[in-house]
């Protein structure tokens, strides 16, 4: 039986060991000896191109680096190495004494070693693709790839990196969930501002051209503050769910003129209430996620119950014995009477550092049946009351300026149709001058504090005279 030698293979790498040596040596000498035979301008000449050569190198090497990491976060085309036209260069000389190029980098299936000629992976050793996560294990998107090292579809679309800053946009703007997130608790307290001035005539036609009696100037200043607690839960990684409890401290101030029948003298009433809003709950389904192609979508439906004091039957009383003209209600409500149910739809792109967003969403007032919706002392008068559906709007931007911090604007818009009333047994008749069309810009600011807190602090102006004059607000929402 033939015996195969094992010791062989070592001889023959140790006896190429002086052999190599000797060529190394010649090859020294002999550029050794051809820059001997140049001038001192050629010398200067070919060093500057090897400096040259040797920063195309780094340049290079680092554009590989910058795409091995940006493959690893899952934007760029992974695998893909310098180009063949690289002017990247390898340390070992050329016959002309320069760099030679580098070969570009290949794509290296992960696990499997290099071979031994090199090539296929960096001069560290780290293999140009990142190891793809197990699917079946439920770590990550699969990372699909074909001979040629281009991406899978899965992989071409994935989201986006948001900053904790256009992250807290999400919640401030969008008033969405992070689905990422199981459980958040948002509390947040604003200050709204009513300032409503209009002419009251106390008086009769004459000869239907003449006015005779008072002209007053009736004026209502009104607060209200609400702080209310929004928690939401998410049930997967597209569905979340979300209840909200209000409490309202309402105070208002009335001012009319007429006290002791003399149009130019003023008098005032106050009246204040507080009590629990209208609690309000939902669902919302995420039907896109944001990639690099197609913003993040959400759905959302929503119910309204009357849980806060309506404010049919409220009575106006006079307060002042020497000023007929001032009325004031005996108290103020605290919700809207009717049960309501809002669906929605949000949109959110982000173009780091710009999120652009927007939102449409339609409301139906469900008709309810009130004992009395008078507000005259002593009258009774039942009737079944619908106001009308609400189509609201808007749009808005933000700006990242830091990965903490961002600011933002928004418009938004709302349209509601006349109400209607019904006496028992009648028909439907119009409220005139119910029609209302509210419109408002705002402006945030939001601050991450840390990873769990976030502040959003915002300012609404009205442009319209249905909106309220200004709505400041903050909100502390809480992530776990």
């Amino acid at each position: 039986m033939t015996r195969l030698s094992t010791t062989g293979a070592p001889r023959m790498m140790l006896a190429a060991i002086p052999a190599a040596v000797l060529l190394f040596a010649l090859s020294q000498g002999a550029s050794a000896q051809a820059l001997a035979d140049q001038s001192v301008e050629e010398r200067l000449n070919t060093l500057m191109r090897v400096v040259s050569q040797q920063q195309k190198q780094i340049n290079s090497l680092e554009q590989q680096v910058t795409n091995l990491e940006m493959s690893q976060r899952g934007r760029g085309v992974p695998g893909v190495g310098a180009p063949t036209d690289s002017a990247a260069v390898a340390e070992q000389p050329g016959a002309d004494g320069l760099p030679v190029p580098l070969p570009p980098l290949a794509q290296v299936n992960p696990g499997t070693p290099a071979p031994a000629g090199g090539g296929t992976g960096t001069a560290t050793g780290v293999p140009v693709n990142p190891p793809t996560p197990d699917n079946s294990s439920g770590g990550g998107l699969p990372a699909a790839t074909d001979g040629t090292g281009a991406v899978g579809q899965t992989q071409k679309e994935a989201q986006p990196v948001r900053t904790q800053s256009e992250d807290a946009v999400v919640q401030s703007q969008q008033h969405t969930p992070l689905f990422d997130h199981k459980l958040t608790f948002d509390w947040g307290i604003s200050d709204t501002y009513y300032d409503r001035r209009q002419l009251q005539l106390s008086g009769f036609l004459a000869l239907d051209a003449i006015f005779l009696g008072n002209i007053n100037l009736g004026e209502t200043k009104s607060h209200q503050v609400m702080a209310d607690l929004d928690t939401r839960y998410g049930i997967t990684d597209r569905i979340s769910v979300d209840l909200d409890v209000p409490y309202i401290y309402r105070h208002s101030n009335f001012i009319v003129g007429g006290a002791g029948g003399a149009a130019s003298t003023l008098s005032d009433a106050s009246a204040n209430s507080s009590d629990i809003g209208d609690v309000n709950f939902g669902v919302y389904y995420e039907f896109l996620k944001e990639t690099n192609n197609l913003p993040d979508l959400v759905g959302s439906l929503r119910i309204k119950t009357p849980s806060g004091s309506s404010p049919f039957g409220i009575k106006l009383q006079q307060v002042d014995a020497d000023n007929t003209n001032l009325v004031a209600p005996s108290k103020l409500p605290t919700g809207t009477g009717f049960w309501n149910i809002t669906a929605g739809l949000s949109a959110l792109k982000t173009y780091d550092p710009v999120v652009l967003f927007g939102s449409i969403s339609y409301t139906y007032n469900i008709a309810r049946s009130f004992s009395d919706i008078s507000s005259v002392i002593g009258q009774t008068e039942p009737a079944t009351v619908k106001i009308g559906d609400v189509i609201q709007f808007g749009g808005g931007a933000a700006l990242a300026f830091s990965d903490k911090d961002s600011a933002s604007v928004s418009y938004t818009m709302a349209l509601e149709p006349e109400s209607q009333t019904k006496a028992p047994g009648g028909t439907y008749s119009k409220v005139p001058g119910s029609e209302t069309a509210a419109a408002a810009l705002t402006f945030g600011l939001n601050h991450v504090v840390n990873k769990h807190l976030t502040i959003n602090g915002s300012v609404s102006v009205g442009l319209t005279p249905d909106t309220p004059n200004f709505v400041v607000g903050v909100r502390f929402p809480y992530t776990f």
